[in-house]
């Protein structure tokens, strides 16, 4: 059924599940951001994400895995999303310094996957993911100047987060598999290398010190290249429960 090396699967899985749990932070935030503005590009980002994970679940089933899985019906520690966002309980700005790095991750796994099939997805789904990606940089480099330090405890947390969900250093030219299937055009090394670079180039003029953060993690063996995390955690029960649409099946049974 499926002619995708075997961790491409999963490799494809992890992206859709950071793109599920990103559309439903973004919808979270739909209303709470500090203007109308944050509030239409939450909600707006929110659809875009929903519909491209409709998209890559289609993909995926024909691949054999279940649609209604795929979508939700699972239990948390069975969803591979990035996990800067498991859980955001501070404000405006830890929210974005947490979907920020996760989104851009998720952007740099699709865009290395070199399959004729999925091209033209990847292409309308990167013309989304353009004007993410440019919002998040503006408001970080707004949130910067207007508090630095939160913005750099969050980062220091949330991007060898977004680095653990890419993947291990040690997936270079000779030792990533996927790479050396075919099924993408770049090794994690080398998108690693890209996305550190872009957070250290926005952050170089800023107050926001990057120093302390661990980019050279995770350890190869303390990783999970099923969910593309280190540790047990996982998003909450709650999360799930309305990533599934329980309680509006409820409200409309009643």
């Amino acid at each position: 059924m499926s002619d995708w090396p075997e961790p491409a699967v999963d490799y494809v899985q992890a992206i859709t599940d950071t793109k599920l749990v990103l559309g439903h932070r973004y919808a979270q935030w739909a209303l709470s951001g500090p203007s109308l503005e944050d509030d239409i590009g939450g909600a707006s980002a929110a659809q875009e994400e929903i519909g491209h994970v409709r998209q890559l679940a289609s993909k995926l089933e024909g691949q054999g895995r279940d649609l209604e899985w795929t979508k939700g019906q699972r239990d948390p520690d069975e969803f591979a999303n990035a996990a800067c966002l498991d859980r955001i309980e501070g404000d405006w700005t830890e929210y974005v310094a947490s979907v920020a790095p996760a989104d851009r991750a998720a952007w740099y796994l699709l865009d290395a996957i070199d399959r004729d099939e999925l091209e033209g997805l990847i292409t309308k789904m990167g013309e989304d993911e353009y004007f993410h990606l440019e919002y998040h940089d503006a408001r970080l480099e707004t949130l910067a100047e207007e508090d630095p330090e939160t913005v750099q405890a969050t980062l220091e947390r949330t991007l060898p987060q977004a680095l653990a969900f890419i993947g291990p250093a040690a997936y270079d030219e000779s030792e990533d598999p996927l790479y050396e299937a075919g099924f993408t055009d770049r090794p994690i090394s080398e998108i690693r290398r890209s996305f550190a670079d872009h957070y250290r180039e926005l952050f170089a003029d800023t107050a926001v010190s990057l120093e302390d953060v661990d980019w050279d993690g995770p350890a190869l063996g303390d990783w999970n290249e099923t969910r593309r995390r280190t540790g047990a955690d996982a998003i909450a029960a709650d999360d799930v429960e309305q990533l599934r649409g329980e309680r509006n099946a409820e409200f409309a049974l009643s």
